[in-house]
């Protein structure tokens, strides 16, 4: 019984520390961060509401949502609930929400 619960404990820990790694995988450097906020200042967008939809790191956004563009950044952005939201376009997840 005390290996199986030593095992069960330790797989536990294991998928724990992946998902972790999984949701910090996408660091944006300092300076990106401050050219996409410099951008998204000079560039307002309306904010838009997405029923059903958190603002988490690792949330996906729908197909519906326009993304925009960041010139010589990777990341595009868009405005939800007065939140400027950085998502990767490949797969449309959030990956920082700007305050």
């Amino acid at each position: 019984m005390k290996m199986h619960l030593t095992s069960a404990a330790a797989g536990f820990l294991l998928l724990a520390g992946i998902g972790a790694a999984a949701a910090q995988d996408v660091v944006i450097a300092p300076e990106q961060e401050t050219v996409i906020k410099e951008y998204v200042h000079k560039q307002p967008l309306a904010s838009v509401n997405i029923p059903g939809v958190e603002l988490n790191i690792g949330s996906t956004l729908p197909d519906t949502v326009e993304l925009h563009e960041v010139p010589n950044v990777k990341y595009r952005y868009v405005v939800v609930d007065n939140r400027t939201v950085i998502v990767d376009p490949g797969t449309r997840k959030i990956v920082k929400v700007l305050d």
